[in-house]
């Protein structure tokens, strides 16, 4: 049973670096697709994602969790097969919408029936091991996308088919049933909507920017639109009986300064991420394996750092930790902005940076999100750890928008240099913003352990890597 509950989230977490590696190779492969289209594969499955994971939770909880999880398998796979078979960049978004559908419906209820699977004296290894799929495949994701971009893009899709269709068939004869709790009540599904729409349309702003006009008409038009969406959305948060949001929980100082270094630093986070992949690929012009393993000592970093972050973090606190990684990771960025070159130079360019940066994920996102979820009363885990990683599929999407309008189209190696230097000094800038509102995180009171509480929103076993 653990096992097939592994093998789902490792191929949706694997999923984020094999398709960011693979981003230019699908560039190619539809025309010379630009960066803001291209943008949208990461940044449609990021937006949907966050909007869906509480509704998905709750659903698992009203209809039963074992249904919900063999759903989104189900789903993910499809779609995954769909993504492969793209003939166009539309058809692609498209396709990785419905699979970030699959995901929010596997990621939230895969630890709820690992908990109702094991032992009150043993769910704590489970949810340690639960949690460190997302190391294992921070550290893997980036060759293996390399290898599979070898043979053609599409099998960074093809290759979720049999993982999915093992766990799907294997899941259906050896899940627990919990119990459903039909009078479970959905979240505010128009909050859903609206979302969605203002992430989208502030996303969609910033992206086409640069080549629209900031002035023009659709850009102004996005950018409203964003705005009203958004005030809305708040405004439904703080009205309605059952916000997808309960805003209340901001009022808890440890858990609001948590929460904002994580979005503060996953902006950073995805910039960074992408950042190197397309230096690497149209800069220095390496393959996408070579890309891989260039990428690959980052993350590698991030396991061991994360086990070794906790301890640390209760003998001094969580907030000189997670300001420590913040600056680490920054200084990773400062590091590309003052030796990089068009030359490839990586033992004295990139490996530094890479090694930087990977310890700085390390020690900062594993203690900011157990920070945030342990300030929160038992009663308010789910819902909690839900809004951190809402927040966080947020951050990924404005970070890739705030990395395709640095980006724009640079017309030499000169420009294009330049350009990437702004990006890693913007990055820089938010891990620095987000130590400061790190430093403000305080060492919460002792919460029992909400052994029987049900889970409906896990932390995140999204992958922590550089």
């Amino acid at each position: 049973m653990f096992t097939v509950v592994v093998a789902a989230i490792f191929m949706s977490n694997l999923d984020l670096f094999i398709v960011n590696v693979a981003l230019p190779s699908i560039g190619r492969n539809f025309g010379g697709s630009s960066l803001a289209g291209l943008s949208w594969v990461l940044n449609a499955y990021a937006i949907v994602f966050a909007a869906l994971l509480v509704p998905a939770g709750r659903l698992g909880d009203r209809t039963g969790q074992r249904r919900v999880f063999l759903a989104g398998i189900a789903i993910f796979t499809v779609a995954s097969a769909a993504c492969a078979a793209a003939p166009d960049l539309a058809v692609l978004v498209a396709a990785r919408v419905v699979q970030a559908a699959g995901a929010a419906a596997l990621i939230p209820t895969s630890l709820a029936l690992l908990l109702a699977a094991t032992p009150p004296d043993r769910r704590a290894g489970r949810v340690r091991a639960w949690a460190a799929v997302g190391g294992v495949s921070a550290a893997l994701g980036p060759v293996a996308g390399g290898l599979l971009v070898q043979l053609d893009w599409r099998w960074v899709f093809l290759v979720n088919l049999p993982i999915g269709a093992a766990a799907l068939v294997a899941g259906a004869r050896v899940l627990p049933h919990p119990p459903a709790r039909d009078s479970e009540p959905l979240p505010d599904l128009l909050g859903v909507v609206l979302l969605t729409a203002g992430v989208a349309g502030l996303t969609g702003g910033l992206v086409e920017g640069p080549s629209w006009g900031w002035s023009s008409a659709g850009v102004i038009a996005l950018l409203a639109g964003a705005a009203v969406a958004l005030a809305w959305f708040l405004w439904r948060c703080s009205h309605h009986e059952r916000p997808l949001v309960e805003l209340h929980l901001l009022r808890i100082p440890a858990f609001r300064s948590a929460s904002a270094a994580v979005f503060v630093f996953s902006i950073g986070f995805a910039a960074m991420l992408l950042s190197n992949v397309l230096w690497c690929q149209t800069v220095w012009h390496y393959s996408a394996l070579r890309t891989g393993l260039a990428i690959a000592p980052g993350p590698a970093m991030v396991p061991a750092l994360a086990v070794g972050a906790g301890p640390l973090a209760r003998r001094i606190g969580p907030a000189p930790v997670a300001a420590a990684g913040n600056l680490l990771f920054a200084a990773g960025l400062l590091w590309r902005v003052f030796t990089v070159s068009v030359t490839p130079h990586y033992a004295a360019d990139m490996l530094p940076s890479m090694l930087l940066t990977g310890m700085g994920v390390g020690l900062t996102l594993p203690t900011l999100m157990s920070a945030s979820t342990t300030a929160l009363p038992a009663a308010r885990f789910g819902t909690g750890s839900a809004l951190v990683n809402m927040g966080r599929q947020v951050a990924f999407a404005l970070g890739v928008a705030v990395l395709v309008t640095l980006l724009g189209v640079p017309a030499t190696a000169a420009a294009a240099v330049t350009a990437f230097r702004h990006v890693w000094l913007v990055t820089a800038a938010a891990s620095v913003l987000a130590a400061t509102a790190a430093a403000f995180v305080r060492r919460p009171p002792a919460v029992p352990a909400p052994s029987a509480t049900p889970v409906t929103s896990p932390p995140s076993a999204e992958p922590a890597a550089s």
